[in-house]
């Protein structure tokens, strides 16, 4: 380990996602193996901002944490703090201040553990000559140059068994189940969790839907035999020449919030083909409990390889995994920039070759 780096700043920002603490727990091993001292930053970056959400996390932090999920240095900070500032000088103030705090804290680098938003953020403290790596996260999956994310995984796996056990009640009440789970923009989750799951019809963004051959495909089945249908919709699907369904609106401070497309498939299906219908929303849950096996082991492989990077001044960079290696990527190369389902990819191919109705 570089003799000038002795002391590393580790942060988690976003929506919590399982295998969080593998990753904190890898990057504390392994620089304290180098003989780095850690110290971690509670609550995203208003850890960064404020040294009084800091402290020294040691060996003795670690034990039983990998096979937690959320993070043990709080709750993630949902919101940009550069976009809760009304103009360009109070964001560069904002920058400013936390890389005061970064000096004052004694720090020599900084791992950030994130999504998009929070890459796109370390980007901008990257710019102003902080000495960063990224970590990325999320359970979307929709993160460019890397292969997965850490979370992802453990979603899919919770939206699979949910569609599992509801194949029995539709099943005994002859129903339509609409299950949305998470993905925001992306239909990652929703196309994974549907094929493993055994899903009718699955919805994603990246394909408008038409409800009309939804329920057709509804009525071929019935004519099969078939009493019951599952349908899987992301939670940024929408029909053809229509719009998002969005709870709540975007603000300066953060993305708008979406849900509620999942009920207004499951009533519109219910009027189509006159077979009663249900839904179920399964929202945090996919980002709560144990990350799954191979979470665990791709989050200890970014934490493990963030150090390293950061023992050979490799900064500006985010950990990605191009199977079957890890390696660095610039972060501009990342920033501004989504990871959707390509529509010639095998996973659609196979989703249509089972028989499974992509709405359109």
């Amino acid at each position: 380990m570089s003799a000038s780096i002795r002391r590393l700043g580790i942060l988690t920002g976003g929506g919590d996602a399982p295998g969080l603490n593998a990753v904190i727990r890898a990057v504390v091993k392994a620089a304290t193996r180098g003989g780095l001292e850690c110290v971690g930053l509670e609550d995203g970056f208003d850890g960064l901002i404020c040294p009084t959400h800091a402290r020294v996390l040691t060996l003795r932090d670690l034990p039983g944490i990998l096979r937690l999920g959320g993070t043990i240095l709080g709750t993630t900070n949902r919101g940009n703090p550069l976009g809760k500032r009304s103009d360009t000088i109070e964001a560069d103030a904002y920058i400013a201040r936390g890389i005061e705090q970064f000096h004052h804290l004694r720090l020599d680098a900084l791992i950030v553990i994130g999504g998009d938003g929070t890459l796109a953020i370390a980007h901008e403290f990257h710019k102003r000559g902080l000495p960063l790596v990224g970590v990325p996260k999320t359970i979307d999956n929709d993160i460019v140059e890397t292969a997965r994310s850490f979370g992802f995984d453990s979603a899919v796996s919770c939206a699979t068994e949910a569609i599992d056990r509801l194949h029995a009640t539709a099943d005994a009440h002859h129903r339509i189940m609409v299950v949305e789970v998470m993905g925001r923009y992306t239909g990652w989750i929703g196309l994974h969790a549907g094929i493993a799951g055994g899903a009718d019809a699955v919805l994603i963004p990246e394909i408008p839907f038409c409800l009309q051959r939804v329920a057709g495909h509804i009525a071929e089945r019935e004519r099969c035999g078939a009493r019951f249908s599952i349908v899987v919709v992301s939670e940024g699907a929408c029909p053809a020449g229509g719009t998002r369904t969005v709870a709540v609106a975007a603000s300066a401070a953060r993305e708008e919030k979406l849900g509620g497309i999942g009920e207004r498939v499951s009533a519109e299906l219910q009027k189509l083909t006159g077979k009663e219908s249900r839904c179920d929303v399964l929202g945090h849950l996919q980002r709560g409990g144990s990350p799954t096996s191979d979470d665990r082991v791709l989050a200890s492989r970014f934490g493990a390889f963030a150090v390293e990077l950061v023992g050979r001044k490799e900064f500006g960079v985010m950990t990605a995994f191009r199977p079957p290696d890890v390696v660095a990527v610039p972060l501009d190369h990342v920033v501004g920039r989504t990871h959707p389902v390509p529509l010639d990819s095998d996973l659609v191919r196979t989703a249509r070759a089972i028989g499974i109705c992509l709405g359109d």
